[in-house]
């Protein structure tokens, strides 16, 4: 073997060497913005009837969550570890509507606004705006229509609604002070699953299982599985509409946007924004 065939195969071996490094590498807090900022643009110009659709279809996936939880409250022994081992099935919703890709307003409170921060205009303003609307609307339109399926036919077992009418009263009942300030965790936690995605794809089953159960477990409000809850009391006649509007519904909706945008956005902005200003100023230069 020639010298040069030598200095061929050492130059090869670094070049593996360093890719084999480069993928082992975490992504920086930049890259990360980026590649969220990404797909939020690309959902903020997804078409109104997409929006729709998707948001919908979240709404009603949502469900499961309160489904999981009942299936296991009613069918666990009387112990002090049920709570932990229920709270489990919280996240049954938000597994298939996160890796089903469906949109749910409470990702968008991270995921759309990050475009926003980097291009602050009033035009985006409104693409952000628009946006939230239409999923927030959509996610409620699916969770009333599954509700009034859990609570008026056959589609879920009778044995399971005692524990149903338990979840959803114990959910919308809080003081509305108390309400939106356990929404703000929630809040943090959703958009923190967002921001640890795009590098855990080989464990994104186990990030959203763990964060999702630790909402459960923690006791805090979300507002669009809290829906579900809040519609099947309401269909069932048993919960006013002025208490679902003003006791849930709005405290934990600006809870939730408190803790994705104002809090863990802000946050994910102040890390990445001086070299955003660095790189735009180098391409001026």
């Amino acid at each position: 073997m020639s010298d040069n065939d030598k200095d061929d195969i050492v130059r090869l071996d670094k070049k593996s060497e360093r890719r084999s490094i480069e993928a082992a590498s975490k992504l920086s807090s930049k890259l990360i913005y980026e590649v969220i900022r990404r797909d939020g643009e690309e959902e903020l110009e997804r078409t109104t009837r997409s929006l729709i659709w998707s948001g919908i279809a979240a709404g009603i996936m949502i469900s499961f969550s309160v489904l999981g939880e009942a299936i296991f409250r009613t069918y666990l022994p009387d112990a002090p570890w049920r709570y932990l081992v229920e709270n489990l099935g919280y996240s049954l919703g938000f597994l298939l509507v996160i890796l089903g890709r469906m949109q749910l307003f409470t990702e968008n409170t991270i995921s759309t606004v990050l475009p926003f921060m980097v291009k602050p205009t009033f035009s985006m303003f409104g693409c952000v705006a628009r946006l939230w609307a239409i999923v927030l609307a959509a996610n409620v339109v699916g969770a009333f229509a599954i509700a009034a399926l859990y609570a008026h036919t056959s589609a879920i077992p009778a044995e399971l609604l005692p524990a149903i009418t338990s979840l959803s009263e114990h959910a919308v009942g809080m003081p509305a002070g108390e309400s939106f300030m356990r929404a703000i965790p929630a809040g943090i936690l959703v958009a923190a699953i967002v921001w640890m995605l795009p590098q855990s794809e080989s464990s994104a089953f186990m990030v959203i299982l763990t964060f999702t159960w630790l909402i459960a477990a923690g006791d805090f409000t979300h507002v669009v599985a809290g829906s579900v809850e809040m519609a099947f009391l309401l269909l069932r006649g048993e919960l006013g509409i002025m208490n679902a509007i003003f006791g849930f519904f709005l405290p934990v909706l600006a809870g939730n946007i408190v803790g994705g945008t104002a809090i863990f956005a802000l946050l994910a902005w102040g890390q990445v924004k001086d070299e955003f200003i660095s790189d735009a100023s180098e391409r001026e230069n």
